[in-house]
C-alpha cells in the first residue's frame, strides 16, 4: 500500500540533509531513521558515540578537511 503524508517545507528540508545520494526516496530515508532509532534504544552506549562521531565528522568537513571522490580514487589506485 502506498500513501501520501504531509510534512512541512522544513521538515522536508531536514530530511533531504539525510540522503546519501541524490535520487535516494523518501521512504529510503524514514527507514534508515527507523532502523536508527530502533537501534538507538537498544543500544544506546554505542548511539552516543555514533553521536559523538557525526559531530566530529561534520566539524572537519566545516574546515575542508575531508577527502573528495577524486582524491580517494587516487589513493584506492582507480
Amino acid at each position: 500500500m502506498i500513501t501520501t503524508v504531509k510534512l512541512r517545507e522544513t521538515t522536508k528540508t531536514e530530511l533531504n540533509l539525510f540522503r546519501e545520494y541524490k535520487n535516494e526516496s523518501y521512504e529510503e530515508v524514514i527507514q534508515k531513521l527507523i532502523y536508527i532509532a530502533k537501534n538507538a534504544e537498544k543500544q544506546p552506549e554505542i548511539s552516543q558515540q555514533t553521536a559523538k562521531d557525526i559531530q566530529k565528522a561534520r566539524e572537519r568537513i566545516k574546515k575542508g578537511i575531508y577527502l573528495n571522490e577524486e582524491n580517494a580514487r587516487k589513493k584506492l589506485g582507480l
